[in-house]
C-alpha cells in the first residue's frame, strides 16, 4: 500500500495515496497504524483524498486504529473523504463513530 506520513501539530498525518482500500491492501494499513499505535503515537490523521473506493475489509482497518488510539486515550481522525467513500460511512454510520474533518486544518488541537 502506498502510504505517506507527515507531522502536523501534534498529530501524525497519515496519506493514503492508493485509490482503493480493499481485501487486497487493507491489512497493509492496519498494520501500519499499529505500527504507529505501538511506537507511542497517540494521535492520527488519516487522509482518504485520492480513496475513490473501500470495503468492508478497509472499514475495519480504520475501526482498528480508531479502537486501539481511543484505547490509548488518543484521537484518529479522518479527513478528506471523497463523497463515493463518504456514502460507505453513511451506509454504515460509520460517520457517527469517526471523527471526520474536510481537512487536516480543521483539526484542532483539544
Amino acid at each position: 500500500m502506498n502510504l505517506n506520513l507527515s507531522k502536523s501539530n501534534d498529530f501524525n498525518v497519515l496519506t493514503v495515496l492508493d485509490e482503493r482500500i480493499d481485501a487486497h491492501n487493507s491489512a497493509d494499513l492496519k498494520d501500519y497504524i499499529l505500527r504507529l499505535i505501538e511506537r507511542g503515537e497517540q494521535n492520527i490523521i488519516v487522509q482518504l483524498e485520492h480513496v475513490r473506493f473501500i470495503d468492508s475489509s478497509g472499514l475495519g482497518a480504520l475501526l482498528s486504529g480508531h479502537k486501539n488510539t481511543i484505547a490509548r486515550s488518543g484521537r484518529f481522525v479522518l479527513t478528506n473523504i471523497q463523497q463515493q467513500v463518504g456514502s460507505m460511512f453513511e451506509l454504515t454510520r460509520l460517520n457517527r463513530v469517526f471523527e471526520i474533518y474536510a481537512g487536516v486544518s480543521e483539526v484542532s488541537n483539544e
